[in-house]
């Protein structure tokens, strides 16, 4: 039995035993959840940043902190992958990249946004970028069971992930016209379900 397991029938067992006649107990708690949460690998991130920034960089590292912000509480509410992620703004990448290693360099001001920040996070985790992506994706359509599933109970049983250039679609916001909330949940679950399939 795992500990979390272990710790809610603990509580299950010590509310039933409060909740005995003549014996003072406290409002009823649920399973502990945040203790859950808590042991769960989660992905944090940094930006490096110039110590006398111009205003082109402090526009930049504004523009990237509140893409990144929302792209990492998305991924640590919707998955329990781990990363520690470096973000550098560097005006002369194109539009936006994502390195296993774990970094992600921002140039174009048009790709500092929540969308491109999901997608490089995807690629530091490691979509396009790891030798299980070679492996599971290399073909052309993603062979690993449980994220097939997944895009299955999402689009019908006749779905597939499509893999190329290093990139998948469906849900894998390579675009700003695939961006929706409802796309942006279900990336971050195929991408935590292609890490259970050996991403």
């Amino acid at each position: 039995m795992s500990s979390l397991r272990k710790k809610a029938v603990v509580a299950a067992l010590a509310a039933v035993l409060l909740a005995g006649p003549g014996v003072a107990q406290a409002a009823p708690q649920a399973a502990p959840v945040p203790a859950e949460r808590a042991a769960a690998a989660t992905i944090t991130w940094t930006l490096v940043r110039a110590s006398n920034p111009t205003q082109d960089q402090q526009t930049a590292y504004t523009l990237i902190t509140a893409a990144m912000n929302a792209a990492v509480a998305r991924y640590n509410n919707l998955s329990d992958l781990g990363k520690t992620i470096t973000v550098r703004y560097e005006p002369g990448v194109p539009t936006a990249d994502g390195n296993i290693n774990g970094t992600i360099r921002f140039g174009n001001r048009s790709y500092m946004t929540e969308r491109t920040a999901l997608h490089e996070i995807a690629h530091t985790i490691g979509v396009g970028t790891s030798s299980g992506w070679s492996r599971l994706g290399g073909s052309g359509t993603w062979t690993g069971a449980q994220a097939t599933a997944l895009v299955r109970q999402y689009d019908g049983s006749s779905a597939k992930i499509s893999t190329g250039g290093g990139h998948f679609w469906p849900y894998g916001l390579n675009y700003d016209n695939e961006f929706s909330g409802t796309a942006a949940d279900r990336h971050v679950r195929i991408v935590a379900a292609m890490v259970s399939d050996g991403l």
